[in-house]
């Protein structure tokens, strides 16, 4: 269990560690591949969020869940990307959390995975949680705990 004070603090900088849906690249589970294969080229990333057409969080897609289908035995071919959907690669088994979020499952989660998706009760993607702003929030703490508590050793660190 998280300390409640490094606990709070890290609650006082939970706005930074959203970023918002609107802000995050995102491709429609009806979309062709070809086109979340120009999407994850332009923006970089390794993966990124598979929306509805309401907005709900599907899933990921990454490049080489689309890659894939284009390697045969012998061969690469550029058909699947426009013959398959998002939907028919992409990885539904992904982790989500809810606004608001516990800071210790979201700390296990991120050890693992560069970012969570943030989904509402509703089903609506509202944004993610990245690796790198939780940890701008953690080196707050770690640089200013002594400003918000008085802190004094108990027992020798071993």
């Amino acid at each position: 269990m998280i300390d409640p004070a490094i606990n709070a603090m890290m609650m006082s900088h939970k706005e930074h560690f959203l970023i918002p849906g609107e802000m995050v690249a995102s491709v429609s589970e009806e979309n062709r591949l070809s086109h979340a294969f120009l999407v994850l080229t332009k923006v970089r990333y390794a993966r990124i969020p598979v929306l509805d057409r309401d907005s709900k969080f599907k899933g990921l897609i990454s490049m080489p869940m689309i890659t894939e289908t284009m390697l045969g035995l012998d061969n690469l071919s550029l058909a699947p990307l426009d013959e398959l959907c998002v939907r028919d690669v992409m990885d539904t088994n992904v982790r989500t959390i809810e606004n608001p979020y516990d800071v210790e499952n979201v700390m296990h989660i991120l050890v693992d995975d560069p970012f969570i998706p943030v989904v509402a009760q509703t089903g609506e993607f509202t944004g993610i949680v990245t690796r790198r702003e939780f940890m701008k929030s953690f080196n707050f703490v770690s640089h200013n705990l002594d400003e918000y508590y008085d802190l004094k050793l108990k027992k020798p660190l071993e």
